[in-house]
């Protein structure tokens, strides 16, 4: 019984913590910029997410790009936080994915304590052995302008040190309808250079398309081992 009293004497101190959103308070930005919608009242709308890599790909390769993600365990979170935490936040789509986990916080006995408060249960030591404890993630997306060029690359670097690393980068993602799609380039593909630049990092790949806008240039991929070229024609804005 004393192990139940002091779980009580903790949610009285903790009660304004347990009112708070929990994916709010949880969330991390996915970078140094805040990324926004093209629209600017979007309509949130919320997701059951099935596989969280096939699904980043998916919302890549329509339009989205990710703002931020919210990760935590606890008892029984209502999924109108997520999608309030979303309308806040100003995102168009949130993904949420939820998951029993093996171990019980004390903050999910926290949340299983307020909750039985709100509905008037008298809890015994028993109840806490069945504490449900589960495993959230959120993925929260905004709708960009139409891209440039419109795909997503990353560049994989081998795990032993003295191994160089392959020549350009790996394509993950190609947008839909975008002047990559629409030159062919497919996900898999290596973009080995654009407009005769070779291409071996991310961020060098932005400079090139922002410096060729408006403009139809040949872009050298490599795909299933074999040395290709596509010609794009990059957007201008």
């Amino acid at each position: 019984m004393r192990s139940l009293l002091i779980l009580f004497l903790a949610l009285i101190t903790l009660c304004a913590q347990a009112d708070e959103n929990w994916y709010a308070k949880h969330y991390q930005t996915q970078t140094k910029g805040q990324l926004v919608s093209i629209q600017p009242e979007p309509r949130t709308e919320i997701y059951v997410g099935k596989s969280r890599q096939e699904d980043n790909i998916n919302m890549l390769e329509q339009g989205y790009d990710l703002m931020g993600t919210s990760s935590f365990e606890a008892a029984d979170v209502p999924p109108e936080q997520a999608l309030a935490h979303g309308k806040e936040i100003k995102a168009d789509k949130v993904l949420v994915y939820v998951t029993k986990s093996r171990k019980k916080t004390p903050i999910g006995q926290m949340e299983f304590i307020r909750e039985a408060r709100k509905s008037g249960k008298e809890l015994t030591e028993k109840d806490f052995q069945d504490v449900p404890n589960y495993r959230y993630y959120a993925s929260y997306w905004a709708k960009l302008p139409s891209p440039l060029l419109g795909l997503h690359v990353i560049k994989l670097v081998p795990k032993d040190v003295d191994i160089a690393p392959e020549e350009g980068v790996n394509v993950i993602a190609v947008i839909q309808g975008s002047p990559a799609a629409q030159a062919g380039l497919q996900k898999g593909d290596v973009l080995l250079a654009l407009d005769g630049k070779a291409v071996n990092r991310p961020e060098e790949l932005a400079v090139l398309v922002g410096e060729l806008q408006g403009r139809s240039v040949p872009m050298e991929i490599l795909r299933d081992g074999e040395k290709k070229t596509l010609q794009a024609q990059i957007n201008q804005r």
